[in-house]
């Protein structure tokens, strides 16, 4: 019998949200199908300013947010069910991370917090079927990062016996998962973020040519980096820290970068924008190279970023002797690893297995996450 799980993600690039239709039954993940779709406009103009503190009104645009997005989670899954064909009444469950505004973990009182936006509840109303959500709520409660979740999936999907491989996921934030040779044991996977990835490059790209994302790189490509300007960036204490770490909007968003373009105003936009490409890239590798201990020889890049082939060519040029490639040489599309890692952990929620690494997120142990919405 099939064992039809659905996951969810809308990441931090905010372009939309992807769903994946993926079947257990072999023992292994099956992806059977996929939908996408857009967010309006508006909602995502509302998701961008939740991501900053300070606004008027917040809990209840936040509230209103977390339904509209509901809404269009439960319009891309009743799409991808009759793209496939599958009835709702087939699948077990759903997992559906949510959009994150918030993510402080381990700050003020010692847990700190991570808030995505969602309502569970009546994506299960509206599509008939058990939703699972809140996955990094109880990697905080047991003092860990509550991200990134998706190395324990990477490991199950791209790890091999003899050989360690990397796996980035470049969104609005990239995250390295690193598989040493054979990494079965939970002790022996490291994965963290290594900073921003598409996100400070949309900014600047719709700041400055109208358009939400630079298209393969033509623009960063058509610019020349600014080296000074490099290194003013990479100077931020984050990217020397030792894993467990994780971040988001909250540090690395349009103020961040503002600040330190003070006194650039001369500057050309292109020659911008080829820096904070060369910033995501150089972040990138320098973690691969520094923690894969020079054993790592295949890249697996994900995510938006694997799409931007200006991007993949810098990352292949930071890191000689490394195959960089993207996860659709790997069997799978870039744009669906994340929502199909989501599904994973549904699944293992379900079964009441462990689904986060507590070499990766620095908890006190492994736990099952995510909180289950009965349809």
């Amino acid at each position: 019998m099939a064992e039809l799980f659905v996951g969810l993600m809308s990441g931090t690039s905010l372009d939309g949200a992807d769903a994946v239709l993926a079947d257990f039954s072999g023992g292994a993940i099956s992806v059977l199908g996929h939908a996408s779709a857009p967010f309006p406009a508006p909602l995502r103009a509302e998701l961008l300013a939740l991501n900053t503190p300070g606004g008027s009104d917040e809990l209840h645009r936040a509230a209103l947010a977390a339904n509209a997005l509901a809404r269009v989670y439960a319009e891309v899954t009743a799409e991808l069910l009759k793209s496939t064909g599958v009835p709702a009444g087939s699948v077990a469950a759903i997992g559906a991370h949510g959009q994150t505004v918030r993510h402080r973990p381990l700050e003020f009182d010692g847990v700190g917090y991570t808030l995505q936006l969602n309502n569970p509840a009546l994506l299960a109303e509206l599509i008939g079927i058990d939703v699972v959500a809140e996955f990094r709520t109880r990697d905080l409660a047991a003092g860990g990062q509550g991200a990134p979740l998706v190395p324990a999936f990477h490991r199950s999907l791209f790890s091999r016996p003899h050989e360690a491989v990397g796996v980035l996921n470049i969104g609005g934030i990239s995250n390295l998962s690193l598989l040493p040779a054979g990494s079965a044991a939970d002790g022996t996977v490291l994965g963290f973020d290594c900073g921003p990835g598409n996100a400070l490059l949309d900014h600047w790209c719709q700041t400055h040519r109208g358009q939400p994302y630079d298209a393969n790189g033509r623009w960063a490509a058509s610019g020349k980096i600014l080296p000074d300007l490099l290194a003013q960036l990479l100077a931020e204490p984050f990217f020397s820290r030792q894993p467990p770490k994780s971040t988001g909007r909250d540090l690395f968003n349009p103020d961040w970068l503002a600040d330190r373009l003070q006194g650039r105003q001369n500057a050309q936009a292109a020659d911008i924008q080829a820096t904070l490409a060369e910033l995501t890239a150089s972040a990138c590798a320098a973690d691969v190279l520094r923690h894969g201990r020079g054993e790592v020889r295949e890249l697996v890049v994900c995510g938006g970023g694997a799409l931007n082939t200006h991007l993949m060519a810098r990352l292949a040029a930071r890191l000689p002797g490394v195959e960089v490639v993207s996860s659709a040489e790997r069997g799978l599309p870039p744009q669906q690893v994340e929502a199909a890692a989501f599904a994973w952990l549904a699944h293992a929620a379900v079964r009441r297995q462990r689904g986060n690494l507590a070499s990766v997120t620095g908890a006190r142990g492994a736990r099952v996450l995510g909180a289950i919405y009965p349809a």
